[in-house]
């Protein structure tokens, strides 16, 4: 059975009453589309991150959709991001009819290389597009740094580090605007598909407001740019509020897993642990180890009915879907490289220490055989 399944089931276990507590309050209000549940949760989640706005949404590929579409940014415009990331932050920006531009990543940390960004802009840069990756967070200071430069918007993607600080402020507070997805097996999950997008700026929340349900101020009237349907369900809403209030133990006990695997794994030859950057709070959305035979391991490793995840095996730029961007192979190296030699061990707030030392004692003996 996949790890996301078991953690989804171990979780509900643990939490039943109050998931299904959840969805009563919901059916009894009468409110299923955009009630109490859902004002309830954009009034929490923005408190949480001390902005003054948040906008719900459906999922998190349009959330980042939305986001750029409330800070103007479409066709003919470019964005910079980078190509090790989950296909969805490059599908969102080509769904605004922007075009994505990619830059390298640290391969000490996978995240955004920020030393590459000036060279990437051209005139047409209108929006940089960090995505805090595995559970910690870019350097936003030269990201910031440079959109103040050029005059450009900055739209965060939190999808995979919510709780996650760089020098103790929260990723999604640092720019223009911020996307996160709720999907089941993030740090912060619904119990189905969910979104948000949270901003300092009023004119951008008006702008997302209007942008998840059609483009209506009100009801059957649309105002400027028409939108579409994208509004967060009032259950997974009222799931999530409850969900957020235990964020911080999620959060600590991914911090536990990853201390185990420190301390069972970090004395192997060849294997690279993932490590917080400097200044970074690492969450451990994934838990994911690097090694130049990877492929050897993970099959070797089925031996022991262990089965394990790639995060990204194919970089977006790679992908014959975005061939037309023009990236031949070797125009992203460190991206390329990390492709070949990532994986993700198990990872949730949950994972029994048994089957974590399974994981572990496995691990060691492929390794020593190699």
């Amino acid at each position: 059975m996949p790890t996301y399944v078991w953690q989804y089931l171990s979780e509900y276990h643990d939490e039943r009453a109050d998931i299904l507590d959840a969805v009563e309050t919901v059916f009894d209000s009468g409110q299923l589309i955009l009630g109490k549940s859902v004002r309830g949760f954009e009034q929490e989640f923005s408190a949480h991150h001390g902005v003054p706005y948040c906008v719900g949404v459906d999922n998190g590929t349009n959330a980042i959709v939305l986001g750029l579409r409330a800070l103007g940014i479409g066709p003919g415009d470019e964005v910079i991001t980078v190509s090790n990331t989950a296909a969805p932050t490059v599908v969102a920006i080509d769904a605004v009819g922007a075009t994505p531009v990619f830059v390298d990543v640290r391969a000490e940390d996978y995240l955004m290389d920020t030393d590459r960004l000036r060279s990437a802009i051209t005139p047409r840069t209108r929006c940089l597009l960090p995505v805090h990756l595995y559970g910690q967070s870019v350097d936003m200071a030269p990201v910031l740094d440079v959109a103040a430069e050029h005059d450009l918007r900055v739209l965060e993607d939190c999808a995979q580090a919510h709780g996650a600080r760089r020098h103790g402020r929260l990723v999604g507070t640092m720019g223009h605007a911020a996307a996160f997805s709720f999907y089941p097996t993030k740090v912060l999950g619904a119990y189905g598909d969910g979104g948000a997008v949270i901003t300092p700026e009023a004119q951008t929340d008006g702008n997302l407001r209007r942008l998840r349900y059609y483009g209506m101020e009100k009801q059957y009237y649309v105002v400027g740019t028409p939108g579409h349907n994208s509004r967060l369900d009032e259950v997974q809403a009222e799931i999530l509020r409850r969900k957020l209030r235990r964020l911080d133990a999620y959060i600590e006990g991914r911090r536990a897993v990853a201390r185990r695997y420190q301390e069972g794994l970090g004395d192997l030859p060849g294997l690279r642990l993932p490590a917080p950057a400097d200044g970074n709070d690492h969450v451990y959305y994934l838990y994911v180890v690097r090694h130049p035979e990877r492929d050897r391991i993970i099959e070797a490793l089925t031996a022991y009915d262990i089965h394990l995840n790639v995060s990204y095996r194919w970089p977006v730029h790679t992908m014959s879907g975005f061939a037309h961007l023009g990236y031949g192979k070797g125009s992203l190296p460190v991206t390329e490289r990390l492709a070949d030699e990532i994986f993700s061990l198990p990872m949730y707030p949950s994972l029994p220490s048994g089957e974590q030392d399974k994981v572990i004692g496995a691990l060691r003996e492929v390794i020593r055989t190699l």
